[in-house]
């Protein structure tokens, strides 16, 4: 098996979300990252989906996402054409003996601290999903009292947009009169 991120351009309605999680999960695939914003156009958003299967399940899925009304486009985003990025925020135990290499550690992967506490220090850090593995591993030591994290979100290198061509229009509802 192998990760594979979909970039997904979606109508930006209610309940789209849970009918593309529904097709993973009728597939019985584990959707391992998920990630949805708007996009610049304010009637589409993009679902950034990693998930951790063979090459042909992964094609049958997307060719049933792409019979759905509400998605407008999907790309497999490549590793080498792509920039990804998620978010980490964490309380790490942090007394006053150990909160020097705490901090050391915080600044070797260019974290930023958010909260500081008399015993823990809370940190954000943004990345790839290897930098924060790392950053992970390095402060495990130390004692994480709470973690958060959020999916991936990825784009394509280069100037293109996914969104330039075939972007479908979205039919948007006539004002109604009062």
């Amino acid at each position: 098996m192998s990760k594979h991120t979909l970039s997904v351009l979606v109508e930006n309605k209610p309940g789209v979300l849970a009918r593309i999680a529904g097709l993973f999960s009728r597939r019985g695939f584990n959707i391992d990252s998920l990630a949805v914003g708007p996009t610049e156009h304010p009637e589409v958003s993009r679902m950034t989906i990693v998930v951790n299967v063979e090459e042909s399940p992964l094609e049958q899925v997307t060719k049933q996402l792409n019979k759905l009304v509400e998605v407008i486009k999907i790309v497999e985003l490549d590793g080498g054409a792509s920039v990804d990025r998620a978010l980490l925020m964490a309380k790490i135990r942090a007394d006053a003996d150990s909160r020097g290499k705490v901090l050391d550690a915080v600044q070797l992967f260019r974290a930023k601290v958010i909260d500081v506490a008399p015993d823990a220090i809370t940190v954000e850090v943004t990345g790839n999903p290897d930098k924060l593995s790392d950053f992970l591993r390095i402060v495990e030591p130390f004692g994480i009292r709470e973690l958060v994290q959020s999916g991936v979100i990825a784009i394509g290198r280069g100037s293109r947009s996914i969104s330039e061509r075939n972007l479908r229009p979205v039919p948007v509802p006539a004002p109604t009169a009062v």
